[in-house]
């Protein structure tokens, strides 16, 4: 879990205020790599042009995240390919998403009076760690600003990792596809075979390992 310090005068800006945290997750879908969820505080006035972070270029997701680290409180919650295998991809989601809440709030020594999770599913009920009210919202990361700044978190964070893992195992190409199955990565993990950081639970990887 890696959680970000707000600025100074943040506590001052929730004041009294309920506290509402967005919350969306990155990489549920690559073939490598972990999972990531965000937790983002907005601090008033909030980042201009928050958005979808699928909808954004590279460039203006990470002026953005810039903004939102230095101005908000935010948190990261990080589920590795272990755990992914272990608990599929639904349960280590839930797993990310529960990491961060509580890393924020411990950084802000507030509890959230409601979470917004983008999508159709939260985690309450189905972590025995969730203890806060949630409300799923399909789109979120396009309608609500909290789960935009969310969803620029966990992508910037997750894109980096993959980066750094692309030094590692340089054959897959994910600097370019973050662990995505693109054509280049399922021809590399045919001719190369599954790394560490590959999901065996996936059937791209899973089926490889059978032949």
């Amino acid at each position: 879990m890696l959680a970000g310090t707000p600025h100074p005068a943040f506590g001052s800006e929730i004041g009294g205020q309920e506290v509402v945290f967005g919350v969306d997750e990155a990489g549920r879908g690559p073939l490598a790599g972990p999972v990531v969820a965000a937790a983002v505080l907005l601090c008033k006035p909030r980042p201009a042009g928050l958005d979808d972070s699928k909808k954004l270029t590279a460039a203006r997701r990470e002026q953005l995240e810039g903004a939102i680290r230095a101005r908000c409180a935010w948190a990261v919650g990080v589920v590795e390919v272990d755990e992914i295998d272990s608990l599929n991809i639904f349960g280590a989601t839930m797993l990310a998403m529960t990491k961060a809440v509580a890393g924020l709030c411990e950084i802000i020594r507030r509890e959230p009076g409601q979470v917004l999770v983008d999508g159709n599913l939260t985690p309450m009920g189905r972590r025995r760690e969730w203890r806060w009210p949630a409300r799923p919202i399909v789109g979120g990361d396009a309608l609500e600003p909290c789960i935009s700044a969310a969803s620029i978190i966990a992508k910037t964070y997750r894109d980096r990792l993959m980066c750094q893992a692309a030094l590692s195992h340089p054959h897959y190409g994910w600097e370019r596809n973050k662990g995505y199955g693109t054509r280049d990565h399922l021809e590399a993990l045919r001719i190369h075979g599954p790394t560490p950081l590959h999901r065996r639970s996936f059937a791209p990887v899973a089926q490889l390992e059978l032949l």
